[in-house]
């Protein structure tokens, strides 16, 4: 029975009151978020010197710090840790499964412990089933005994001195400060910008206005400059996401006994923090239903004249102010027609709603809340949630998720979000006499249309847009804009998408693409249905920037309040 932490400790009430705990945690979430992967790694490559050695020097690192501060729960844990990790270095030991199960089960019991120590939780923490499994992996396989002096030069190594005067660790809400000085510069920047323009043309190029121009065009490439140093700051690699799913995947592998190989591709893509924290969830759904309900069983795989074991592709990419992560398997795939029949059966839609989906509008069925085609409840699905969480997660980052399935063949996920929320470009467009600001992450293109194309479908506009039907709203009507009515015989259709759902909003005139800095409009606003905040433009007035995902939950009540009352006149 061990402490995490020691009340009467004096290095550790200095550290709850200085940057010594929050060093300490920084550096123990680093390492704990690469070992379970290293781990699952090493198992494929036990031979892996290289990576045995990153591996030891991590646990020996964590033995360290925790030991000076007192969380004696652990030191202890990470001490047998680092003396199994040592005779596999020696090759006393050799890796096999019972041992990375222990391992792996060691490095869950350390970020639990770590995480006690972030809430300053001094209550005792039982470690001493963990120990017993390191030592009895320790004992079982020991071949000779290791000299003091080696064990002891071993420690040098792995204590070796690294960079750390490269770098340096800052609290987030500096960087957030940061970073909102930096959008109001951004706002001061396009309104000088502007006004320079507006001196130029009335003072026609004369020297002063020369040099007013001059100097905005200079006060415009710094500002941009510092705004790109500034987000870089707060970005960090993907890997950080992606490292948590070997593991799970591993696992995920051996519960279903269907085995399946994990390939990751792109770690070293940057993206915010913040936004790398929201996508841990829907990541980590759709691995779980890729393995569950896409991978074949293996002797389903080999009827199939398919490779036994499974493959999952994960990818990340930057596509301009986008990052894109796709999730492909090559299970099973997705069965239009067996949505249909399930939303049938659960009452979602009737018969003759089902017939006329699209195969596209089928799959897509999978998002709605509560629905599952899972046959029984398990501990990975059938619990009536999953990709609606997933949809749920995506559309709060502003972003779009795609889904394309091949009977048969697989399943490719494609999720795409913004690099960062805080200053964005935004498609401004006009209706009426008042302009707003489209989120640019959500507008997937932009169409003219002449109001004969116009088609009505249940009482709402709907166009042909290739080889699909879109539904329209108007964007005047549905925010309440004063002389909405659209009387011009041409008109901008301004397509949006909203995780799963695309539609498109129509309005008089684009007025063109600006970077934007969201604004909130205060508590006595906040709630304004369809607005997401406020911008101000170069020449000083502020203007509404639209939620496009509150927009598409109106869109959706309307469109089911017209469908029930189609129903009703037909009944």
């Amino acid at each position: 029975m061990s402490e995490t932490l020691s009340p009467n400790n004096a290095a550790l009430s200095d550290a709850m009151n200085d940057e010594l705990l929050e060093s300490f945690l920084v550096e123990a979430r680093e390492i704990l978020e690469t070992l379970g992967h290293d781990l699952v790694e090493l198992e494929k490559r036990p031979a892996d010197a290289d990576l045995l050695n990153k591996i030891f020097r991590g646990v020996h690192t964590l033995k360290g710090t925790s030991s000076f501060l007192g969380f004696t729960a652990v030191s202890e844990l990470a001490h047998e840790y680092e003396d199994l990790l040592n005779k596999l270095r020696k090759g006393v030991l050799q890796v096999r499964s019972s041992m990375m199960d222990v391992m792996l089960e060691a490095a869950d019991q350390l970020r639990r412990l770590v995480a006690a120590v972030e809430r300053k939780d001094l209550s005792p923490q039982d470690v001493s089933v963990v120990v017993d499994h390191l030592q009895r992996e320790i004992r079982g396989e020991s071949a000779s005994a290791l000299t003091s002096g080696g064990e002891a030069v071993d420690a040098a190594k792995a204590a070796e001195p690294k960079n750390s005067d490269l770098t340096i660790r800052v609290d987030v809400s500096r960087l957030d400060h940061l970073m909102n000085l930096v959008g109001e510069l951004v706002l001061a920047r396009n309104r000088l910008s502007q006004t320079a323009v507006a001196i130029g043309q009335e003072s026609a190029n004369t020297g002063r206005s020369s040099e007013l121009q001059e100097a905005s065009t200079q006060v415009d490439f710094i500002t941009t400059e510092l705004q790109m140093a500034v987000m870089k700051t707060r970005m960090v690699p993907v890997a950080r996401l992606f490292n948590r799913l070997p593991r799970l995947v591993r696992d995920l592998a051996r519960e279903t006994g269907k085995p399946v190989d994990l390939q990751i591709y792109g770690e070293e893509t940057e993206l915010d923090k913040s936004i790398i924290e929201e996508l841990n969830d829907p990541l980590v759904h759709l691995i779980r239903n890729a393995v569950d309900h896409g991978i074949e069983a293996e002797a389903e795989r080999r009827a199939s004249h398919k490779d036994p074991r499974g493959t999952i592709v994960v990818n990340a990419e930057h596509q301009g102010n986008h990052i894109v992560i796709s999730i492909e398997d090559d299970g099973r795939g997705i069965d239009p027609e067996r949505l249909r029949r399930k939303a049938v059966e659960k009452g979602m839609i009737t018969e003759d709603q089902s017939k006329d989906l699209t195969d596209r509008d089928a799959i897509n069925l999978i998002f709605a809340p509560g629905f599952s085609t899972a046959a029984s409840v398990t501990s990975i699905s059938g619990r009536g949630v999953g990709m609606d969480v997933v949809r749920s997660n995506i559309a709060r980052l502003k972003g779009i998720i795609d889904v394309q399935s091949q009977p048969g063949h697989g399943t490719l996920i494609t999720l795409k979000v913004p690099l960062t929320l805080a200053i964005i470009q935004g498609l401004l467009v006009r209706v009426a006499r008042e302009i707003f600001a489209v989120p640019l992450a959500s507008v997937l293109e932009v169409v003219r249309v002449h109001r004969d194309d116009l088609q009505t479908v249940h009482g709402r506009w709907t166009i042909r847009l290739r080889d699909s039907v879109l539904p329209l709203v108007s964007l005047g009507e549905i925010l309440q804009v004063p002389g909405w009515q659209h009387e011009n015989p041409w008109l901008y259709v301004v397509v949006v998408g909203w995780a799963d759902q695309r539609t498109g909003l129509v309005v008089d005139a684009m007025m063109g693409q600006r970077e934007i800095v969201i604004k909130s409009l205060g508590d006595y606003l906040s709630h304004t249905t369809g607005i997401a905040g406020s911008t101000i433009l170069g020449d000083g007035r502020t203007i509404l920037i639209v939620d496009v995902g509150q927009l598409m939950t109106l869109v959706g009540g309307r469109a089911g309040e017209d469908r029930r009352m189609n129903m009703n006149a037909n009944a």
